[in-house]
């Protein structure tokens, strides 16, 4: 019980409420690739997985930040952005040709 509390403790802030510094908070797609923003980090490139998963409802992201082995999640529910913002990053990660390669 204590380590299932301990582990609500750790993810609740940072996935959940996003209140830690470390919690992704914002992304974006420029000529260097795509870019996550976080409190502690500011916008730092990440390389998108073939496993991210784009769907009416919910887009999961798939990542992995450079220089780091570990694979990470971001979940960007349809609500989170005005509707048109969330369709067309659904098009972009479904038919961008570069939308896998690592960050140059």
């Amino acid at each position: 019980m204590l380590v299932c509390l301990a582990h609500a403790a750790w993810v609740l802030p940072r996935s959940i409420l996003l209140t830690h510094r470390s919690s992704i908070r914002g992304l974006r797609r420029d000529e260097d690739g795509w870019q996550l923003w976080s409190a502690a980090r500011g916008w730092h490139a990440v390389q998108l997985r073939p496993d991210s998963l784009a769907l009416p409802l919910i887009v999961v992201l798939r990542y992995r930040v450079q220089g780091e082995w570990r694979v990470r999640s971001a979940c960007v529910p349809r609500d989170a952005q005005a509707a048109d913002v969330h369709r067309r990053l659904r098009v972009r990660l479904k038919f961008s040709r570069r939308r896998w390669l690592a960050p140059g």
